[in-house]
Order: C-alpha cells, then structure tokens, then sequence
C-alpha cells in the first residue's frame, strides 16, 4: 500500500489517505491470508478499526472474536469480502464509519481534493419536472467556453436521455478521462434543443463564491462556501482579500448546506476570521486532546452574520461554533446538522476505502455539539415553500427572496461596530 499522510476528516464526504500499521494474525487462528486474497481486504478493514476507532468497547462487541469468525470464512471474489466488511461495519452503530468500494472511493477522493475530470458544470434535479438542470458553470471550463449556462436543461448526455434520471447517472456520464469528447444536447427557453459538443478537462472545483451586495447604505461582501475542500482555504483567502479590495462595510457567511469536508482546511478558514483565538478540540479514544487556534492574523475585522441550516453539518459547525464562541460572528438561520465526530480515512490494497470515526470534537466552550447541533444565535426557519423555493432556484439565495440572508443583513444594520456607515434600516 503507498504510504501517505493522514488526514481528518469533519464531513459527511470522505477523502484523504492514512497510514496503517497492521497487526498479525494470531497463531492460534491457524489460518495463512494470502495478501492477494479477498480475505486480506477484510483484515486490513478490522485492523484499522481495531487500531484507531473511537470507541473501545467496539459498541460492546467482541472485537477479537469477530474477527476470528471472519478469518474462517472464505471468499470467492472481492464482492463477498465487501458484503462482510460492511455487515462488520453495521456492527459498530456508527453510520460515519463505513466502506466505499473503489469507484466511491474514487469519486469521493476527487471531490475532496478539490478537483475532477468534466466539463465544469454543476447540476441538480428540478423537483418538480424532474428534469436534469445546470445550477452553475464553473469559470473557464470547457462548459462556460461553449456557452452552457445556469438554468440551462441537458435533455440528453451521449444520446442518452436524461428524462427520470437521477444526478448521480448524469455525473456519471459526463465525467471520464481527460481529453474525450462528449455532447450534451440542452434546451433552453423557447429555443428547440441543440447539441454542444465538449471536450473532458481537468477541473478545479469551485468550492467559494463571492460578490458584493448593496443593501441600502451597506455594502456587504457575501461569500458562499459549498465544502472544505483542499483548495476552499485559498478560494476564501482570495474572496475575502477581493472584497477587501472593494471596500465593504461588512460580511456575510452562508454555510447552509455545507455537509463538511477537510478539518484542516475548516481549521485553516477559520483562522481568517479570528486572532488569538481558539478554534476546536478533539478527543480519541485514549482520552488524549488536541488543541486548534487561529495561527494567524484574521483577514478581516468587519462585523460578520453566518448561514445557517439542518445541512450546514461538520466542519461547517465547527467554523460556526469557533465563531460564536469567540464572538465573532452573529449565526443567522436554523438549527445545523450535529456532526459531532472527526474520521480519519484510509485506501485499502485494493483500491477501495473506508472512513473510521477517530475523534469527538468539542467547539472552544467546551460544547459538545452531537445530535444536537449549534443553536442560531437568530432562529429563522423556512417553511416548506420557502425552502422549496431556494432548492429548485438556488441563485435566489443571498436576494431579496431569501428570508434567512435578508435577517442576516438586519442584524448586521443593528451592528454596533459599523461605525462611520449610515445605515437607513428598511423594513424586511
């Protein structure tokens, strides 16, 4: 196996490679596994959980006794040795900790660093036609080249047609090596359908986006982060500087949605907004701690309101509770997610992968936010259309129409430390 670093994982996404350090099998198992074997993949499995998992009661399993019972199976192919590690898997109660067969491990290693090989769009499906829509292109793709822009319906993908197909098949479909061609056939408007042919590139995923807002006398510099992939730390310095650079009064942070990603980039993020200050804790399963601060100067001390929401999960809540804690920011919007567990994530021999629940964490006050969450400082829910609404329309988000961003902005007009802007308040 290539040895690589470890990285923790705060996300409901899984990437990043660990070290492993591989016990042998007892003589009395009486057993010989072949490293080429099925049975190898199972090992490796209950090693690294026997290793590194958080909890050391295993769920109050017989750890050593399990994995006894699974050296004496036999497996005939790789495909009977994913369905025992995952059974395994079940064992622990632990939804976070579970295996991913080489495609998802893959595709989850791709999202994670930040990068892929499409044609750089980013597509969802329309609730209620049901139909495969560009949300966004990403800036100097092969797809923004060609034209292909949000709100854009890609009715066919190769000649296939994409009625009742899920994103996750039209992901497929458009993904590939680099440097292979593809047709999307689009329809947009009144305009019949036409076909655009591309061209697969690498592509740097977009993980920050950022524009300037004037709302009546407050110039707001909003910033949206969609994940903690490797490159969103840089993507954020670059937004944050960018609208530095523009003069606004003030900030907003939209984090609704944001299932998680990399903890050293969330912890790196973090420090962009605060000085001096602590960021998060955790905790394995020896009890042993491991402190994160802010290791640098902020990038900005204008006052700040945060997005929130039930999908802001992970990572998202540990930037959020850094900043709530340390008083930072006001936290706008609902209840998040409560992902209160950091795994560390490993490559088996084979090419598939596994996540392990390593750590807790716990925000600088020493809270612990699992299965609850971080508590808005403002609580604005949405109601079913509302939300609706934001989900088939996502560039309504951070507008008029979006009650959540429009009582961020009040709280930021009410903000003391905007001194020397004349804000007018208006009705919202």
């Amino acid at each position: 196996m290539k040895n690589l670093d470890k990285l923790g994982w705060c996300g409901a996404m899984l990437a990043g490679i660990s070290l492993m350090t591989f016990l042998p099998i007892p003589p009395s198992s009486a057993l010989v596994v072949s490293k080429d074997s099925p049975k190898a993949i199972v090992d490796e499995m209950w090693q690294i959980v026997n290793n590194e998992y958080v909890d050391g009661t295993f769920n109050h399993s017989d750890w050593q006794k399990i994995r006894m019972e699974l050296l004496k199976r036999n497996y005939h192919n790789r495909e009977e040795a994913y369905t025992a590690i995952r059974s395994t898997l079940a064992k622990l109660g632990d939804r976070y900790t579970r295996f991913m067969n080489p495609q998802e491990f893959q595709s989850l290693n791709n999202q994670t660093s930040g990068e892929m090989s499409g044609v750089g769009i980013v597509i969802r499906a329309n609730s209620h036609s049901r139909q495969i829509v560009v949300a966004s292109t990403i800036e100097d793709s092969p797809a923004a080249k060609a034209g292909i822009q949000a709100g854009d319906v890609i009715v066919a993908i190769d000649g296939k047609s994409t009625k009742n197909m899920i994103p996750e098949r039209a992901i497929d479909l458009i993904r590939g090596e680099v440097g292979k061609s593809l047709t999307v056939k689009i329809a947009r408007g009144g305009i019949k359908p036409f076909n655009v042919a591309l061209t697969r590139a690498n592509i740097e995923l977009a993980s920050v986006f950022s524009t300037v807002k004037q709302e009546g006398a407050l110039k707001v510099g909003y910033i949206r982060l969609s994940e903690f992939s490797s490159h969103a730390p840089l993507q954020m310095a670059k937004a944050i500087t960018n609208l530095n650079r523009q003069q606004v009064n003030a900030y907003v942070l939209d984090l609704r949605g944001n299932p998680g990603g990399l903890l050293t980039s969330g912890v790196e993020i973090a420090g962009m907004w605060l000085n001096d200050a602590a960021i998060v804790k955790t905790v394995d399963r020896q009890g042993k701690s491991e402190d994160f601060s802010a290791a640098q100067q902020a990038l900005t001390q204008l006052p700040l309101a945060v997005l929130v929401d039930g999908n802001s999960a992970s990572c998202s809540e540990i930037l959020t509770g850094a900043l709530k804690d340390n008083h930072r920011a006001q936290i706008v919007g609902a209840q998040t997610f409560g992902k209160a567990l950091v795994q560390s994530v490993h490559a088996l021999t084979d090419g598939s992968g596994m996540a392990v629940t390593v750590a807790h964490y716990y925000t600088p006050n020493g809270t612990d936010i699992g299965h609850k969450g971080v508590t808005p400082d403002v609580k604005v829910e949405l109601g079913k259309i509302e939300q609706a609404q934001l989900d088939d329309s996502p560039t309504l988000m951070g507008s008029a129409k979006d009650p959540q961003y429009q009582k961020a902005i009040s709280v930021l007009e009410n903000n003391p430390h905007l001194v020397g802007v004349k804000v007018n308040p208006v009705f919202r």
